[in-house]
């Protein structure tokens, strides 16, 4: 409970920072009142109740594959019973891009709208010093993603007890302020917010885009399951992050109803001034802390989206040796820094970028409910009516969120849209340009296995050692092959060709990994597959082939084959050339196979291909 505290509600936790300070904001939030104070802090009561206690703690969080939640884990799950290459398989599975986009889109807001925050408390505390609060930020910012190369594991152990303490206080500040003004516990009765809802329609529909910012992260608890399991996350929800949120929320509101100039900053202004400083300091803490989480997240989703084909690869660093979820991908973090630093630049205050995060959070809960109705009626069973009364609730909520926030798209809320859609084309450009090159590929290639006993029949010379193409297609002659005896005229005295495969799970187990045919004449045709959330290793792959099938390696009399195509934008049907233009630039610039395999570079040859589509 104390680690997933840590690292699944930094985000929802930095919350309060910015959350009510953005409904009653004079740019993009409403007028104050007492009657519009009691149907505000009712609708985030209830927020927090409906959306994040029953939506996805005890719904979304048992969709789970394989213990493993987030968005991408949620579309396999969905694409699990419906035939591959319909238009059914294909809507699903752009939503499920689509809701990797939008989180990733919230990777760069998160850390931004967080430490901004933070750090504000400094001109509240020293007014002198409000015009070193970008400074600072980006100081901390780019230092948050310099260490990132070095791993969590080190300070990783403090996330938990830093968290524990930030939600603790959070209860203390609001228990210290309910006093001014008790009534607010009466905000507890939905009747506030349902009556505000009627009485006041367009202003309840407008600080809805901003009252969706109490579940900002409420992704998190679904995406990082897998690391702590279902119930620590469950519980730690309802026994400590529920009631400290809560609490402080309605301190918060007794503090406007004492003051309402208060609405400036009621984070802050709710702090005995004896305190500032230190909870400044505690604030900044937690808000890195929450980004930190939101950084992982980033990688690992990045890491399941190159696994599933939908991003090009790239080099992955394994930070920890005990720890299997903790990679670094220096591609990523550097694009993310850069982006980050950008948008705190351009935005310059935390209530700026709030519109943004709301659209980017109310974006990726709509898809969620979208992709879990159908896991909830062809994976669960269960009876139609119970689904079209939780999902029609559910889908409500979330429609008004999202479209509240789409009110404030030239307030920032382009921003996420324009990330998501920069992103997303990339994706579904590497995704479409990968099924025209296999089609490609397939068209001109040789059937292996009569290709092969045609081959024995009248053998090239054979030389010693050991010889392994990698292929994407076991059916077919792999292009290396062929060049390989067009230039070489040779075969080896033993041959594997090794098909590399993503199941959609997780992870696998040793047993189910391997399948292996013997062709005859020492020529072999191995399949090897792994989860979407494990790197696969050359070493792990015949270590696993000498074990099973007792066929040893000497990796020193081994070589790799690899088959590198160079892509040649054409004018035939497929894709715009434009788009093919920037799928031949990603497959230019993806990480190497032999890198992202970690095979031996003094074992490799690796056989170039130039190839139009």
């Amino acid at each position: 409970m104390l680690a997933a505290i840590g690292v699944v509600f930094g985000d929802i936790g930095t919350s309060p920072l910015y959350a009510l300070k953005e409904c009653f904001d004079p740019k993009h939030g409403i007028p104050f009142s007492v009657e519009a104070l009691y149907g505000v802090i009712s609708m985030m009561i209830w927020a927090l109740f409906i959306v994040v206690t029953f939506k996805y703690v005890f719904f979304v969080m048992r969709a789970d594959n394989k213990g493993e939640g987030g968005v991408l884990s949620l579309m396999a799950l969905a694409l699990r019973s419906i035939k591959s290459g319909t238009r059914q398989y294909f809507v699903i599975m752009v939503l499920g891009m689509l809701g990797a986009c939008m989180l990733l889109g919230e990777s760069v807001i998160t850390p931004a709208i967080s430490v901004l925050s933070a750090v504000e408390g400094i001109s509240i505390a020293t007014p002198q010093l409000a015009n070193a609060v970008i400074p600072i930020s980006v100081i901390i910012l780019i230092a948050l993603f310099v260490i990132q190369k070095y791993g969590t594991a080190a300070v990783g152990k403090w996330f938990g007890p830093i968290t524990f303490v930030w939600f603790i206080t959070l209860a203390i500040l609001g228990l210290m302020n309910i006093g001014k003004a008790p009534e607010i516990i009466y905000a507890f009765n939905p009747l506030y917010a349902i009556n505000f809802v009627i009485d006041y329609p367009l202003t309840a529909y407008i600080v809805m885009g901003a009252v969706v910012l109490v579940v900002t992260g409420v992704e998190a608890l679904y995406l990082d399951m897998g690391h702590f399991g279902r119930n620590p996350v469950r519980y730690a929800w309802l026994l400590i992050v529920l009631p400290c949120l809560l609490i402080n929320y309605l301190g918060q509101g007794a503090v406007l109803i004492a003051n309402p100039a208060a609405a400036a900053n009621p984070f802050y202004l709710m702090v005995p001034e004896w305190a500032l400083w230190p909870v400044v300091a505690l604030a900044t803490a937690a808000t890195v802390i929450a980004s930190q989480a939101v950084i992982s997240g980033a990688f690992s989703l990045v890491n399941q989206g190159i696994l599933l084909g939908f991003m090009p690869r790239m080099n992955i660093l394994h930070t920890s040796d005990s720890e299997r979820g903790q990679i670094y991908i220096p591609a990523v973090n550097w694009a993310l820094l850069i982006m980050v630093i950008v948008t705190v630049m351009e935005f310059g205050e935390s209530v700026n970028l709030a519109a943004a995060y709301g659209i980017s959070v109310s974006s990726t809960m709509l898809i969620t409910t979208i992709l879990l109705s159908i896991v909830m009626r062809r994976e669960w069973h269960i009876n139609p009516f119970i689904i079209g009364f939780l999902i029609i609730s559910f889908f409500v909520i979330d429609l008004a969120f999202w479209t509240a926030t789409l009110i404030k798209i030239k307030d920032g809320g382009w921003y996420p849209l324009a990330l998501g859609l920069l992103i997303f084309t990339c994706i579904i450009t590497w995704y479409r340009g990968r099924q025209l090159l296999r089609d490609k590929l397939i068209k001109e290639s040789i059937p292996l296995e009569m290709f092969i006993k045609n081959l024995l029949q009248h053998p090239p010379h054979r030389v010693e050692g050991t010889a392994v193409f990698l292929t994407p297609h076991i059916d077919f002659v792999p292009a290396a092959m062929l060049h390989n005896l067009k230039h070489n005229h040779v075969m080896h005295q033993r041959i594997f060709f090794l098909k590399l495969s993503t199941w959609d799970v997780p992870f696998v187990r040793d047993d189910e990994r391997l399948s292996l045919n013997d062709l005859g004449g020492n020529v072999y045709v191995v399949r090897y597959v792994h989860g979407f959330k494990e790197t696969p290793d050359i070493n792990k792959v015949i270590e696993l082939i000498s074990k099973q099938y007792n066929l040893p390696f000497d990796l020193m009399d081994t070589t790799f084959f690899l088959a590198r195509d160079a892509i040649t934008p054409a004018k035939s049907p497929g894709m715009a050339v434009w788009r093919e233009r920037l799928f031949a630039t990603m497959m230019q610039n993806a990480a190497k196979p032999s890198d992202f395999y970690n095979i031996p570079a003094n074992r490799l040859v690796e056989l170039g291909a130039k190839v139009e589509i």
